[in-house]
């Protein structure tokens, strides 16, 4: 495809779209395999924190960063996962030009909770646009296992179970809403460096089970489909936090504050440092929010399900 496939349209054109981050309500890990991959099993659900990403067509592939969020720390390079995302697409799609993204960010970066997987997600949706390539949400999910294991659950969005990688994804029934308080921390987390510390705390000698294969906790399936927020409060698990409080143990402290200050349940998300709260419902997560602030914490009210990747309307 050279140039623009509908006579001058792409060229003049910017497509906004938008995804959300997400928390891992349910977390279990395998233990790591040949290839050094931990099999996962887990249950995801997208919040409503978003990345805003615009597209338009350009004679090189180039990103700009802005937000809500401390943003210094994101790649304004070819490293970028959303830059990523717009050349796969445009490839697929034989595009021949250059992409120029502006992101907008509105989820932590480096906190667990998959902002740059939704940059990417936004962007394989905005491009698609863009170059009319109708691929299908199937299709754009399949690219989005090519770029990490979180991107095709921002496509998707909504509740899901994912297994293998998490990129091994199944829709799960969500009733009602759930309301989260999302604390932040100043400093990120690597994901590679939580499951390092992870392996290197299961095999200290003591008596530890075998890590096979994991498994979703059947009661957190059975929350999500009653809508009932005090049992699934019960049944949160994420194998992850253990290792992250162990390279962060200040994060226990956010932990117990959370509980400390009403909140049904607090969790380390994915692999941290942002501590999600479980809230009883919308007032309460204001409330914690506000109790958050004036400890000085920096808080997020945000509810779940919503809908993932898509086109925001001019």
């Amino acid at each position: 495809m050279s140039g623009d496939p509908r006579g001058g349209g792409a060229l003049h054109r910017r497509v906004h779209a938008r995804a959300p981050g997400k928390i891992n309500v349910f977390f279990e890990v395998g233990g790591v395999g040949d290839d050094g991959y931990h099999p996962v099993a887990s249950v995801y659900q997208a919040v409503s924190l978003y990345e805003d990403v615009w597209a338009e067509a350009s004679a090189e592939y180039t990103i700009a960063v802005t937000g809500d969020v401390d943003v210094s720390g994101v790649p304004l390079d070819e490293s970028n996962l959303a830059v990523r995302a717009a050349r796969l697409v445009a490839g697929r799609l034989g595009w021949d030009g250059g992409i120029h993204l502006d992101v907008r960010k509105g989820v932590p970066v480096a906190g667990g909770m998959g902002g740059g997987s939704a940059d990417a997600a936004a962007a394989l949706v905005a491009v698609n646009e863009l170059l009319e390539g109708h691929l299908s949400p199937l299709e754009l999910q399949g690219l989005a296992a090519q770029l990490g294991a979180d991107v095709p659950f921002a496509v998707l969005g909504g509740t899901a179970i994912g297994t293998g990688r998490g990129d091994e994804l199944a829709p799960a029934l969500a009733r009602g809403r759930f309301d989260w308080v999302l604390v932040t921390s100043d400093e990120g987390l690597s994901t590679p460096a939580v499951y390092g510390e992870l392996d290197r705390l299961r095999s200290l000698p003591d008596i530890t089970p075998d890590y096979g294969v994991p498994r979703i906790d059947p009661g957190v399936l059975q929350a999500l489909r009653g809508g009932d927020v005090t049992a699934l409060a019960g049944a949160i698990h994420n194998d992850l936090e253990r290792a992250a409080l162990s390279l962060r143990p200040g994060l226990g402290d956010l932990l117990a504050e959370g509980r400390a200050v009403g909140a049904l349940a607090s969790v380390v998300s994915g692999s941290g440092p942002t501590v999600a709260l479980l809230a009883a419902d919308a007032d309460d997560a204001r409330r914690l929010a506000d109790a958050a602030a004036s400890r000085r914490l920096t808080a997020f009210a945000a509810h779940g399900p919503v809908q993932g990747a898509r086109i925001v309307a001019p």
